[in-house]
């Protein structure tokens, strides 16, 4: 029987499905950005090191978003998630605090904000135009 921590090892965390969609669309507007840079406060997903720009892609479910995705809390261990979820969010608040302190620019895309292409697209554009 596979066992709670090896269900949770084999989560990724880079590369996933929604980061190399929102890559894509970003590629079209702007090349030339790095990924996962560790020495920049929050390793976001996407930077523009020279424009001082950083895109943070978020799941719903492990960021706490207020969608129906993110609301949801699992019933088995219900105060381990909801703490955990807590902290998730404590953690980004203080690091998009961090790179506007240090005067990067930020955008955090919702997991299910993807399904509106559009309207991604229009957030974008109007972050690195």
């Amino acid at each position: 029987m596979t066992t709670r921590s090896d269900i949770m090892r084999a989560i990724k965390g880079k590369n996933t499905k929604p980061e190399r969609i929102l890559r894509q669309k970003v590629r079209a507007i702007a090349p030339g950005y790095r990924l996962n840079r560790r020495d920049i406060p929050g390793s976001p997903d996407i930077a523009f090191i020279g424009r001082r720009i950083a895109i943070f892609m978020h799941g719903c479910f492990w960021h706490g978003h207020d969608c129906k995705r993110g609301s949801r809390v699992p019933k088995d261990n219900r105060g381990y998630w909801t703490a955990k979820i807590a902290r998730n969010r404590a953690r980004d608040e203080e690091t998009l605090a961090r790179l506007s302190r240090e005067g990067w620019r930020t955008l955090v895309v919702w997991e299910c904000e993807l399904r509106d292409e559009a309207a991604l697209e229009a957030r974008l554009r109007a972050l690195l135009a």
